[in-house]
Protein backbone atom coordinates (compact mmCIF):
# COMPACT_ATOMS: atom_id res chain seq x y z
CA UNK A 1 0.00 0.00 0.00
CA UNK A 2 1.22 3.43 -0.55
CA UNK A 3 0.78 5.62 2.41
CA UNK A 4 0.53 9.64 1.35
CA UNK A 5 1.61 12.05 3.82
CA UNK A 6 -0.31 15.17 3.79
CA UNK A 7 -0.15 18.67 5.97
CA UNK A 8 -2.63 20.15 8.06
CA UNK A 9 -4.28 21.63 4.95
CA UNK A 10 -5.14 18.70 3.27
CA UNK A 11 -8.36 17.52 5.25
CA UNK A 12 -10.83 17.67 2.78
CA UNK A 13 -8.77 15.08 0.76
CA UNK A 14 -8.13 12.66 4.45
CA UNK A 15 -12.19 13.26 4.85
CA UNK A 16 -12.98 11.99 1.30
CA UNK A 17 -10.80 8.72 2.42
CA UNK A 18 -12.60 8.01 5.45
CA UNK A 19 -15.98 8.68 3.64
CA UNK A 20 -14.88 6.16 1.03
CA UNK A 21 -13.42 3.60 3.53
CA UNK A 22 -10.12 4.42 3.94
CA UNK A 23 -7.96 4.12 6.65
CA UNK A 24 -6.23 7.72 7.86
CA UNK A 25 -3.87 8.88 10.76
CA UNK A 26 -4.71 12.07 12.40
CA UNK A 27 -3.42 13.90 15.38
CA UNK A 28 -5.62 14.50 18.45
CA UNK A 29 -4.50 16.35 21.78
CA UNK A 30 -3.39 12.27 23.31
CA UNK A 31 -1.80 10.83 20.56
CA UNK A 32 -2.12 9.92 17.12
CA UNK A 33 -4.88 8.25 16.01
CA UNK A 34 -5.37 5.26 13.36
CA UNK A 35 -9.05 6.28 11.88
CA UNK A 36 -11.71 4.16 9.88
CA UNK A 37 -15.39 4.96 9.39
CA UNK A 38 -16.73 3.62 12.56
CA UNK A 39 -19.83 2.56 11.27
CA UNK A 40 -18.11 1.09 8.35
CA UNK A 41 -17.39 -2.83 9.44
CA UNK A 42 -15.10 -3.42 6.15
CA UNK A 43 -13.35 -0.01 6.58
CA UNK A 44 -12.65 -0.39 10.97
CA UNK A 45 -11.28 -4.18 9.80
CA UNK A 46 -8.17 -2.40 8.37
CA UNK A 47 -7.61 -0.62 11.60
CA UNK A 48 -6.90 -4.44 12.82
CA UNK A 49 -5.17 -5.37 9.93
CA UNK A 50 -2.54 -1.92 9.85
CA UNK A 51 -2.01 -2.23 13.58
CA UNK A 52 -2.09 -6.45 14.19
CA UNK A 53 -4.11 -5.56 16.86
CA UNK A 54 -6.17 -8.18 18.24
CA UNK A 55 -10.00 -8.94 17.33
CA UNK A 56 -10.61 -8.63 20.57
CA UNK A 57 -9.75 -5.58 22.00
CA UNK A 58 -12.17 -2.76 21.27
CA UNK A 59 -11.89 0.90 19.58
CA UNK A 60 -13.18 3.96 20.91
CA UNK A 61 -15.87 5.97 18.15
CA UNK A 62 -14.49 9.47 17.87
CA UNK A 63 -17.15 12.68 17.48
CA UNK A 64 -17.01 16.24 16.64
CA UNK A 65 -20.43 16.93 17.56
CA UNK A 66 -22.62 16.01 20.44
CA UNK A 67 -25.35 15.27 18.54
CA UNK A 68 -23.51 11.90 17.10
CA UNK A 69 -24.06 10.69 20.20
CA UNK A 70 -27.50 9.66 20.40
CA UNK A 71 -26.93 8.39 17.09
CA UNK A 72 -24.28 5.91 18.61
CA UNK A 73 -25.64 5.07 21.64
CA UNK A 74 -29.12 4.10 23.33
CA UNK A 75 -29.22 6.50 26.30
CA UNK A 76 -27.43 9.38 27.96
CA UNK A 77 -27.41 9.27 31.41
CA UNK A 78 -27.09 12.21 33.72
CA UNK A 79 -23.92 11.10 34.96
CA UNK A 80 -22.30 11.46 30.93
CA UNK A 81 -23.80 14.81 30.55
CA UNK A 82 -22.11 15.76 33.69
CA UNK A 83 -18.66 14.99 32.18
CA UNK A 84 -19.66 16.10 28.47
CA UNK A 85 -20.45 19.57 30.37
CA UNK A 86 -17.19 19.78 32.00
CA UNK A 87 -14.66 17.85 30.04
CA UNK A 88 -15.47 17.64 26.16
CA UNK A 89 -13.87 18.30 23.69
CA UNK A 90 -11.44 16.81 25.61
CA UNK A 91 -9.24 13.69 26.50
CA UNK A 92 -11.93 11.92 28.11
CA UNK A 93 -13.54 8.99 26.83
CA UNK A 94 -17.28 7.26 28.12
CA UNK A 95 -18.37 4.13 27.58
CA UNK A 96 -21.93 3.74 27.12
CA UNK A 97 -24.40 0.70 26.00
CA UNK A 98 -24.18 1.24 22.31
CA UNK A 99 -27.08 1.04 19.24
CA UNK A 100 -26.97 -1.78 16.53
CA UNK A 101 -25.78 0.56 13.98
CA UNK A 102 -22.36 0.01 15.57
CA UNK A 103 -20.62 -2.58 14.24
CA UNK A 104 -19.62 -5.55 16.55
CA UNK A 105 -16.22 -5.43 15.12
CA UNK A 106 -15.52 -1.47 16.67
CA UNK A 107 -16.74 -3.19 20.49
CA UNK A 108 -14.99 -6.60 20.04
CA UNK A 109 -18.52 -7.72 20.14
CA UNK A 110 -19.60 -6.50 23.46
CA UNK A 111 -22.54 -4.31 24.02
CA UNK A 112 -21.36 -1.20 25.30
CA UNK A 113 -19.10 1.35 23.42
CA UNK A 114 -16.61 4.33 23.74
CA UNK A 115 -16.78 7.61 22.97
CA UNK A 116 -14.76 10.96 23.03
CA UNK A 117 -14.82 14.25 21.33
CA UNK A 118 -10.84 15.16 20.90
CA UNK A 119 -10.18 19.04 21.26
CA UNK A 120 -7.44 18.93 18.57
CA UNK A 121 -8.60 21.28 15.90
CA UNK A 122 -7.40 18.86 13.34
CA UNK A 123 -9.06 15.84 14.58
CA UNK A 124 -12.22 17.99 15.32
CA UNK A 125 -12.78 19.22 11.84
CA UNK A 126 -11.89 15.91 10.52
CA UNK A 127 -14.44 14.42 11.64
CA UNK A 128 -16.42 17.05 10.57
CA UNK A 129 -15.73 16.65 7.05
CA UNK A 130 -15.99 13.31 6.90
CA UNK A 131 -19.86 13.65 8.46
CA UNK A 132 -19.16 9.87 10.03
CA UNK A 133 -17.70 9.14 13.67
CA UNK A 134 -14.20 7.68 13.26
CA UNK A 135 -12.90 4.86 15.07
CA UNK A 136 -9.98 5.15 16.15
CA UNK A 137 -7.47 3.29 18.45
CA UNK A 138 -3.19 4.95 18.42
CA UNK A 139 -1.67 4.80 15.36
CA UNK A 140 1.09 2.15 16.17
CA UNK A 141 2.27 -1.46 15.73
CA UNK A 142 0.15 -3.28 18.67
CA UNK A 143 1.72 -3.49 21.86
CA UNK A 144 4.42 -0.74 20.87
CA UNK A 145 4.97 2.74 22.43
CA UNK A 146 2.00 5.17 21.18
CA UNK A 147 3.20 7.86 18.57
CA UNK A 148 3.10 11.30 19.72
CA UNK A 149 4.83 13.07 16.76
CA UNK A 150 4.15 12.11 12.35
CA UNK A 151 7.55 10.78 12.93
CA UNK A 152 6.50 8.38 15.14
CA UNK A 153 4.03 7.30 12.97
CA UNK A 154 5.57 7.00 9.97
CA UNK A 155 7.81 4.71 11.58
CA UNK A 156 5.26 2.09 12.10
CA UNK A 157 2.45 3.05 9.82
CA UNK A 158 4.25 4.19 6.60
CA UNK A 159 3.04 1.72 3.70
CA UNK A 160 0.22 0.08 6.21
CA UNK A 161 -2.63 2.91 6.03
CA UNK A 162 -4.19 5.86 3.11
CA UNK A 163 -3.26 8.31 4.82
CA UNK A 164 -0.98 10.45 7.32
CA UNK A 165 -1.62 13.85 8.43
CA UNK A 166 1.16 15.58 9.96
CA UNK A 167 -0.13 17.62 13.04
CA UNK A 168 3.33 17.97 14.63
CA UNK A 169 3.51 17.03 18.74
CA UNK A 170 0.24 16.16 21.01
CA UNK A 171 0.09 17.87 23.86
CA UNK A 172 -0.70 15.05 26.19
CA UNK A 173 0.70 12.51 25.13
CA UNK A 174 -1.09 9.67 26.93
CA UNK A 175 -4.22 7.79 25.88
CA UNK A 176 -7.49 9.42 27.28
CA UNK A 177 -9.23 8.61 30.67
CA UNK A 178 -11.92 5.81 29.83
CA UNK A 179 -14.78 5.62 32.30
CA UNK A 180 -17.43 3.37 32.35
CA UNK A 181 -20.81 4.59 32.74
CA UNK A 182 -22.86 1.43 32.42
CA UNK A 183 -22.80 0.16 35.88
CA UNK A 184 -24.42 1.45 38.75
CA UNK A 185 -21.16 3.08 40.09
CA UNK A 186 -19.09 4.47 37.71
CA UNK A 187 -15.67 2.85 36.97
CA UNK A 188 -12.43 4.52 35.48
CA UNK A 189 -10.64 1.58 33.51
CA UNK A 190 -7.90 3.67 32.13
CA UNK A 191 -6.28 6.88 33.71
CA UNK A 192 -5.30 10.09 31.55
CA UNK A 193 -5.22 13.32 32.00
CA UNK A 194 -8.46 13.98 33.22
CA UNK A 195 -7.76 12.74 37.14
CA UNK A 196 -9.64 10.43 39.19
CA UNK A 197 -9.91 12.92 41.32
CA UNK A 198 -11.47 15.40 38.89
CA UNK A 199 -13.63 12.75 38.12
CA UNK A 200 -14.86 12.17 41.49
CA UNK A 201 -15.37 15.78 41.89
CA UNK A 202 -18.29 15.68 39.27
CA UNK A 203 -19.38 12.27 39.81
CA UNK A 204 -18.84 11.62 43.67
CA UNK A 205 -18.09 8.54 43.62
CA UNK A 206 -16.06 6.25 41.23
CA UNK A 207 -14.27 3.05 40.94
CA UNK A 208 -11.23 1.49 39.74
CA UNK A 209 -11.31 -0.90 37.28
CA UNK A 210 -10.39 -5.02 38.01
CA UNK A 211 -6.96 -5.01 35.97
CA UNK A 212 -7.70 -8.57 35.49
CA UNK A 213 -10.75 -8.35 33.53
CA UNK A 214 -11.44 -11.14 31.40
CA UNK A 215 -13.27 -9.54 28.64
CA UNK A 216 -12.47 -5.76 28.39
CA UNK A 217 -14.84 -2.60 27.84
CA UNK A 218 -11.74 -0.28 27.29
CA UNK A 219 -8.41 -0.47 24.96
CA UNK A 220 -5.20 -0.88 27.50
CA UNK A 221 -6.86 -3.32 29.77
CA UNK A 222 -6.23 -6.90 28.80
CA UNK A 223 -2.73 -6.97 26.54
CA UNK A 224 0.53 -5.57 27.42
CA UNK A 225 0.89 -1.90 25.33
CA UNK A 226 3.71 0.57 24.89
CA UNK A 227 6.51 -1.29 24.97
CA UNK A 228 9.72 -0.54 23.26
CA UNK A 229 12.04 -2.80 21.72
CA UNK A 230 15.00 -1.95 24.46
CA UNK A 231 14.17 -3.59 28.09
CA UNK A 232 12.62 -1.46 30.07
CA UNK A 233 12.77 -1.41 33.81
CA UNK A 234 10.75 -0.13 36.40
CA UNK A 235 12.13 1.02 39.77
CA UNK A 236 9.67 1.71 42.14
CA UNK A 237 12.22 1.49 45.62
CA UNK A 238 15.51 2.03 46.87
CA UNK A 239 16.08 3.71 43.53
CA UNK A 240 19.80 5.27 43.97
CA UNK A 241 20.40 2.06 45.15
CA UNK A 242 19.26 -0.18 42.33
CA UNK A 243 20.82 2.40 39.56
CA UNK A 244 24.23 2.17 41.13
CA UNK A 245 24.01 -1.78 40.88
CA UNK A 246 22.80 -1.54 37.46
CA UNK A 247 25.79 1.10 36.70
CA UNK A 248 28.27 -0.88 38.28
CA UNK A 249 27.06 -4.17 35.82
CA UNK A 250 29.11 -1.88 32.91
CA UNK A 251 25.93 -2.20 30.48
CA UNK A 252 24.97 0.53 28.03
CA UNK A 253 21.98 1.86 29.53
CA UNK A 254 19.90 5.22 29.62
CA UNK A 255 18.41 6.63 32.47
CA UNK A 256 14.98 8.63 32.86
CA UNK A 257 14.61 10.65 35.96
CA UNK A 258 13.34 14.05 37.19
CA UNK A 259 15.95 16.74 37.46
CA UNK A 260 16.32 16.15 40.98
CA UNK A 261 17.02 12.76 40.64
CA UNK A 262 18.71 12.33 37.61
CA UNK A 263 21.42 15.45 37.89
CA UNK A 264 22.93 12.74 40.13
CA UNK A 265 24.39 10.57 37.63
CA UNK A 266 25.04 13.09 35.06
CA UNK A 267 28.90 11.89 35.68
CA UNK A 268 28.29 7.95 35.46
CA UNK A 269 28.99 7.63 31.90
CA UNK A 270 25.44 6.76 31.08
CA UNK A 271 22.63 8.53 29.47
CA UNK A 272 20.31 10.41 31.37
CA UNK A 273 17.16 11.87 30.14
CA UNK A 274 15.87 15.07 32.31
CA UNK A 275 12.40 15.90 32.70
CA UNK A 276 11.04 18.57 34.98
CA UNK A 277 7.66 17.70 35.98
CA UNK A 278 5.16 15.14 35.61
CA UNK A 279 3.00 16.72 32.92
CA UNK A 280 6.31 16.98 30.61
CA UNK A 281 6.83 13.56 31.64
CA UNK A 282 3.58 12.46 30.43
CA UNK A 283 3.88 14.26 26.86
CA UNK A 284 7.39 13.08 26.24
CA UNK A 285 7.30 9.41 27.51
CA UNK A 286 6.35 7.63 23.85
CA UNK A 287 8.51 9.39 21.92
CA UNK A 288 11.50 8.97 24.82
CA UNK A 289 11.24 5.60 24.23
CA UNK A 290 10.87 5.07 20.69
CA UNK A 291 14.22 7.42 20.03
CA UNK A 292 15.89 5.37 22.58
CA UNK A 293 14.87 1.91 20.81
CA UNK A 294 17.45 3.77 17.81
CA UNK A 295 20.75 3.80 20.03
CA UNK A 296 21.48 0.13 21.02
CA UNK A 297 21.02 0.74 24.75
CA UNK A 298 20.82 -2.63 26.15
CA UNK A 299 18.06 -1.46 28.78
CA UNK A 300 16.06 1.63 29.58
CA UNK A 301 15.29 2.57 33.66
CA UNK A 302 12.91 4.65 34.45
CA UNK A 303 12.01 5.73 38.40
CA UNK A 304 7.93 5.14 39.57
CA UNK A 305 6.53 8.38 39.95
CA UNK A 306 3.76 9.35 42.77
CA UNK A 307 0.32 7.80 41.77
CA UNK A 308 -1.81 10.57 42.17
CA UNK A 309 -3.22 13.02 39.14
CA UNK A 310 -1.30 12.22 36.16
CA UNK A 311 1.19 10.61 38.03
CA UNK A 312 -1.12 7.29 38.03
CA UNK A 313 -1.75 7.11 34.48
CA UNK A 314 1.85 7.75 33.90
CA UNK A 315 2.45 4.57 36.32
CA UNK A 316 -0.79 2.77 34.38
CA UNK A 317 1.67 2.91 31.08
CA UNK A 318 5.01 2.01 32.35
CA UNK A 319 3.78 -0.75 34.12
CA UNK A 320 2.38 -2.22 31.10
CA UNK A 321 5.69 -1.27 29.41
CA UNK A 322 7.84 -2.45 31.65
CA UNK A 323 9.74 -5.57 31.11
CA UNK A 324 11.18 -6.23 34.22
CA UNK A 325 9.82 -4.18 37.90
CA UNK A 326 12.04 -4.25 40.44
Amino acid sequence: MKTKILPASELKVAAKILQAGGTVVFPTETVYGLGANALDAEAVKKIFLAKGRPADNPLIAHIADKKMLPQLVQKIPASAKKLIKKFWPGPLTIILNKKKIVPDIVTAGGKTLAVRMPAHPLAHKLIKLAGVPVAAPSANLSGKPSPTTAKDVIQDMKGRVDIIIDGGSCQVGLESTVIDLTSKVPTLLRPGAITLEQLRKVLGKVNLANPHAKKPKSPGMKYRHYSPNTPLILVTKNFEDNIKRLIDERKKMALIASEEVGKKFLDKKIEVILYADLPTLAQRIFHILRELDGQHFDYVIIHAVPEAGIGRAIMNRLRKAAHKTI
